[in-house]
């Protein structure tokens, strides 16, 4: 009689190892839940997809600001608003800003995030009080997390959750994944044999 740990490996190395041209298929996206990447992707685009603003904020001039506190405060120009989704219509020049929030695209002209916690803002204009710790501040930069072209995801990764959010900011719409595994059951008989435990040795004594 085979144990449970022999009859496992038993089986398992009757089953054949999955292949990618025979045992892959082709889903929509939203059918990748818990499904096995059955091929590498690749991002067809960068990440981010263009620079943009990691804070709420105004895009600026580096050099217009490197130099302000409290005290001398340095006053800009607004010249538009980006809100999120929405590309810039205008260049920032020096003395200029653009208001902006999280996850817009930088305006051309712009190199910088200041925060709006260390900003006030009168009518057009916003006084900055407190210079950015460097050029570049706040700024997440085009292909900064992935480059076009480069590896994504992995063959063998299980798609949950975070995995899917990826492909589809990569726009990827259709995935191969490994099928599904068909298991089945073959019943051969009617009796279970229960191992019971020995028998306890009789004692010879009388009380």
């Amino acid at each position: 009689m085979f144990s449970a740990t022999q009859a496992e490996a038993l089986i398992l190395s009757l089953v054949p190892l999955c292949e990618v041209d025979r045992d892959s298929e082709l889903v929509p996206l939203e059918a990748t839940v818990d499904r096995i990447l059955a091929a590498d992707v690749t991002s067809p685009l960068d990440f981010p997809h263009w620079d943009n603003s990691a804070m709420d904020g105004y895009a600026v001039r580096f050099e217009d600001v490197q130099s302000c506190s409290r005290d001398h405060p340095a006053i800009l120009e607004i010249v538009e608003e980006i809100p999120a989704g929405h590309q810039p219509q205008k260049m920032v020049l020096t003395g200029q800003a653009a208001r902006i929030l999280t996850g817009s695209v930088m305006p051309q002209g712009a190199d910088t995030i200041v925060i709006q916690e260390e900003t006030e803002r009168e009518a057009g204009q916003v006084l900055v009080f407190k210079p950015p710790s460097e050029a570049t501040a706040f700024v997440r930069h085009r292909g900064a997390f992935c480059r076009s072209g480069a590896p994504l995801l992995a063959a063998g990764l299980r798609l949950r959750g975070p995995e899917i959010a990826v492909l589809a900011a990569a726009q990827w719409t259709q995935v191969k994944v490994f099928r599904r595994p068909r298991v089945a059951i073959l019943s051969t008989g009617s009796r279970v044999s229960v191992a019971q435990p020995a028998p306890s040795p009789r004692s010879n004594c009388r009380l």
